[in-house]
C-alpha cells in the first residue's frame, strides 16, 4: 500500500476539506482526489462521504485512520532508529573481552562509553584471544578487546594501551631487594609460565626475551590467567613475568619489579572486521583510549 496515499488520506481526515488538504500537501486538488479514489479502490471500501459542501469520513474511514496513524508513527520511529543506529547513536554492541582487560581498561572504557552513548545496549562476553578472533570473523561479536597475535589480515586493530612486562616476585624474595635487575639475573629462579596454547602472545614474548639473553627458564608451573599466576607467585612456587596491568590487582604479598632485558611490551587493542565496522566503533575506541590514558602509554596507530 502506497505510503504517499496513506499520508494524503490522514491529511484529508484532519482537514475534511479537499482544497485545504491539497494545499498542505503541495499538490492540486484533482491530484488529491485521484489519490483518495485509488486508495478506496485498492481497499474496496468507501473512506469518505462527499458532497458539494463538505467531506465526512465513513465508519470504515475512521477505523482505518486510527490504524494508519499508528502504522505510520511506527514506520517513522523505525526510520529514526535506523538512522541513529547507522550514526552509532543507538542500537546494540556485542563486545568480547579478555579477562586481563577487567583490571582497568574495560571498566573505565564502559563508564566513558555509556556516558557518551547512553542509548546503545552493550552485550559483554568474556573470551580468549583466539575465541574473539573467531567470533569477529563469524560476526558473533562486533568488537573485541584483545591482544593481537598476528596474521589476522581480515581484522583491523587500534592499539589503546602498551603494557611493559614486570617481574612478579614474593615480597620476601631476595630479588625484591635489588636496586637494579636484569632478566639474565633470573637464570637460577623457578618460573611460572603462560602456556603456549592458551596464551600464545605472552608465551612468545617471554620466550623470545629469554632466548635473547641466552637463558633457558626453569618452568615449574604453567597457568593461563594472570591472577592465577600471581596467586602461585604469592604462594612461593616461583616468580613470573606479567603485564604491568597486574598492579591493579594489588597483591600485598607480591612485588612487581621493573627489569632490564624485559620482553617486548604487549598491547591491548580494539579489534573489528575490516569489511564490517560497527557504526559505534569510533566512539568506543575514543572511550577506550581515554580510559587507557590513566593506565599507560597510548598509541594513535591503527595496525594494518
Amino acid at each position: 500500500m502506497d505510503l504517499v496515499r496513506l499520508r494524503s488520506f490522514l491529511v484529508l481526515m484532519e482537514e475534511l476539506h479537499f482544497g485545504r488538504a491539497a494545499a498542505l500537501l503541495g499538490i492540486a486538488q484533482p491530484h488529491l482526489s485521484r489519490r483518495i479514489q485509488e486508495l478506496e479502490r485498492s481497499m474496496g471500501v468507501e473512506l469518505f462521504r462527499r458532497s458539494q459542501r463538505h467531506v465526512e469520513p465513513t465508519a470504515a474511514g475512521r477505523s482505518f485512520a486510527e490504524r494508519v496513524t499508528a502504522v505510520l508513527a511506527a514506520l517513522d520511529n523505525a526510520a529514526l532508529e535506523a538512522r541513529e543506529v547507522a550514526a552509532g547513536i543507538s542500537g546494540r554492541l556485542r563486545i568480547g573481552f579478555i579477562h586481563s582487560s577487567t583490571y582497568g581498561v574495560l571498566p573505565a572504557t564502559l563508564k566513558q562509553f555509556r556516558a557518551m552513548r547512553p542509548d546503545i545496549a552493550i552485550e559483554l562476553r568474556e573470551m580468549t584471544i583466539l575465541a574473539q578472533i573467531d567470533a569477529l570473523r563469524s560476526g558473533d561479536i562486533d568488537l573485541g578487546i584483545l591482544r593481537p597475535i598476528g596474521g589476522e589480515d581480515d581484522l583491523a586493530y587500534e592499539t589503546v594501551l602498551h603494557e611493559p612486562f614486570r617481574l612478579a616476585v614474593p615480597q620476601d624474595h631476595p630479588l625484591a631487594r635489588r636496586r637494579s635487575l636484569r632478566l639474565s639475573d633470573t637464570m637460577r629462579e623457578r618460573f611460572i609460565m603462560f602456556p603456549r596454547e592458551a596464551s600464545p602472545l605472552f608465551h612468545a614474548r617471554i620466550t623470545a626475551a629469554f632466548d635473547a639473553v641466552g637463558v633457558i627458564p626453569n618452568v615449574v608451573q604453567e597457568a593461563t590467567q594472570i591472577h592465577t599466576v600471581l596467586g602461585l607467585v604469592g604462594a612461593g612456587l616461583g616468580i613470573a613475568l606479567v603485564p604491568n596491568s597486574s598492579r591493579q590487582l594489588d597483591w600485598p604479598a607480591i612485588r612487581l619489579l621493573e627489569i632490564d632485558q624485559a620482553p617486548e611490551p604487549v598491547e591491548i587493542c580494539i579489534g573489528w572486521r575490516r569489511d564490517q565496522s560497527p557504526p559505534a566503533r569510533e566512539a568506543f575506541v575514543d572511550a577506550a583510549r581515554n580510559a587507557a590514558g590513566s593506565l599507560g602509554r597510548q598509541s594513535d596507530r591503527i595496525r594494518a
